[in-house]
């Protein structure tokens, strides 16, 4: 098992699932590549990537380096020691990322139902109102950002606390009454 893993460089198990999911995504292409016309689904992907690639990845990519600026955070070029150097704001802007992609994730896949683009079919087959995703939309953004925002202020608390110094040990308090017989004792520090 070791000079598998040693060779491979992970479990047996990471090996069947990559085969699985290899046979899974050859079984859905043979599926969509058997109709009459496979150039289409050709065409659709090539087009897929190049929209992410030429356009997407620059207007997300701009977008996050705004919002770093904005926000403050920006990560310095790696010093003499070999680490990076980071401003103390350092991973807030993770707590925007996250419901920005849940968001757009939710946008992307419910479009035309957000946008209110559906046919009249789409209310008779289903028995829904087309006309309050967009409001469901918004409310599950403003969740998702809500609970960024009390993860980030728990962080904030806790890093609050970690930071303050050890409250100062009180003095004490000699109780004792002192001897007749001998000189006082020294108080305690």
């Amino acid at each position: 098992m070791n000079r598998f893993r040693t060779v491979y460089g992970a479990s047996p198990l990471h090996l069947l699932l990559v085969l699985c999911s290899f046979a899974l995504t050859g079984y859905a292409g043979v599926r969509l590549l058997s109709d009459g016309e496979p150039w289409r689904i050709v065409i659709w992907f090539v087009g897929a990537a190049l929209l992410h690639d030429l356009v997407l990845l620059p207007l997300y990519t701009v977008t996050d380096r705004a919002a770093q600026t904005v926000l403050g955070e920006r990560r310095e070029p790696v010093d003499s020691g070999g680490a990076a150097t980071t401003h103390p704001s350092q991973g807030w802007i993770n707590y925007i990322r996250v419901p920005v992609f849940l968001s757009g994730v939710l946008l992307l896949t419910y479009f035309p139902l957000i946008l209110g683009r559906v046919s009249h079919r789409f209310t008779l087959y289903t028995t829904l109102s087309a006309d309050v995703f967009l409001g469901r939309w918004l409310l599950i953004t403003a969740v998702f950002f809500a609970l960024s925002a009390v993860a980030l202020l728990i962080r904030m608390r806790r890093s609050r606390s970690r930071k303050q110094p050890p409250p100062a040990p009180r003095p004490r308090i000699n109780l004792r009454k002192p001897d007749k017989s001998g000189p006082d004792p020294e108080p305690s520090p």
